[in-house]
């Protein structure tokens, strides 16, 4: 197709993305703070947050909806901070579709050519590629009313792309869609971006979606970004407990240290001592830590062991999750992988598990 030809087109179409030092207040209301980032050209980039984060706002500065208090914005190098949406040459994809109900698929394409005034012989051929590139070729004349939710998405989808533009906006794009519907998508869409090589803004608060599509992710609270890096990076080294909580299901013990080095020894809070990976921590006997340690990380061997009660036992399929109490009221989530042989244990059951000193991490020092 055109549309993905070679990768020298790619290139030329696709822009990087720069926001600088962003601010923006609605009265009393700090929306967004001091935020900068950039995404790469040809990148796949998820903001990733609870509501009223911030994420959507930002989104609205780049789209050009919102006009920033303070701080630029730039696609492909070009300032587009005081542009107006249509000058700015940003394709884009919206939970509820934004669909014309009156038109078919094909002029809901085509829209933005004609906004555009391309010639009618070049406007048939772009809609048609589009078409075949998200699967609807033969669908041209069914309205949206015809088609089902994923159809919808699919042609909300070739109408951002048909204009070849320099980056492409989704926000929160699948929230509508059932799960397995949502999950066969996000594999659509991250294909459809790599094979065009398109610059990407995601938004999103769904942790699992940020971490199956993203190159990297940018993690946002209160209108700031906490955390930028890869999935692994964010899900394996968060940098504070709001990111560690946010992203994944979590323990976070706080304790003591009692000897510092590689692997520090730390006294959980009313429980026992373990050792933790101390990659990265600064830290000395009488610190007050905070430690991250994921539900799926424990086990039945490890160089730490802790014993405790089940007080809930949930059934997943390929794992069961427990949620353990243990000495001096702490508590634990773990999620053990299902196996014939392995023990189920039940509500009330006395249960030791264990973990690596590798899979702890300081994630806080107080």
């Amino acid at each position: 197709m055109a549309l993905a030809s070679t990768t020298g087109e790619r290139a030329s179409r696709s822009g990087d993305l720069s926001v600088t030092g962003i601010h923006k207040r609605y009265g009393q209301v700090r929306a967004l703070s001091d935020v900068s980032l950039t995404v790469a050209a040809g990148e796949f980039l998820t903001i990733l947050g609870p509501s009223g984060s911030g994420k959507t706002t930002l989104l609205k500065v780049v789209a050009g909806f919102e006009t920033p208090d303070e701080g630029d914005v730039r696609v492909g190098g070009r300032d587009v901070t005081d542009l107006d949406p249509a000058q700015r040459n940003i394709g884009m994809v919206f939970q509820n579709y934004a669909l014309f109900p009156h038109l078919t698929v094909e002029r809901n394409v085509a829209f933005p050519l004609e906004m555009r005034r391309v010639a009618k012989a070049e406007l048939r051929t772009r809609v048609a590629e589009a078409l075949a590139l998200v699967e609807l070729t033969g669908f041209e004349h069914r309205l949206p009313r015809q088609l089902s939710g994923g159809q919808q998405q699919r042609v909300a989808l070739a109408r951002a792309i048909v204009f070849r533009p320099t980056l492409l906006l989704l926000d929160e794009p699948f929230g509508a869609l059932d799960r397995k519907l949502r999950e066969a998508m996000q594999l659509e869409v991250r294909r459809l971006q790599q094979r065009l090589g398109l610059t990407t803004l995601f938004i999103t608060h769904d942790q699992e979606e940020a971490l199956v599509m993203s190159d990297r992710i940018a993690v946002m609270d209160n209108g700031r970004l906490e955390q930028v890096g890869a999935p692994r990076d964010i899900y394996e080294a968060p940098q504070s407990p709001l990111v560690a909580d946010f992203v994944g299901e979590s323990n976070i013990l706080s304790g003591t240290v009692e000897t510092a080095g590689a692997t520090p020894a730390i006294r959980l809070e009313g429980g026992p001592v373990v050792q933790v990976n101390g990659d990265g921590a600064t830290v000395s006997p009488g610190s007050r830590v905070r430690i991250l340690l994921r539900p799926e990380r424990l086990g039945e061997g490890g160089d730490n062991r802790i014993e405790g009660t089940v007080v809930e036992a949930i059934y997943l399929g390929l794992s069961d999750k427990y949620r353990i109490r243990a000495a001096g009221g702490v508590e634990l989530l773990a999620r053990i992988a299902a196996s014939r042989d392995a023990r189920r244990y039940q509500a009330g059951d006395a249960i030791a598990v264990g973990f690596h000193a590798a899979d702890a991490r300081i994630i806080e020092v107080r």
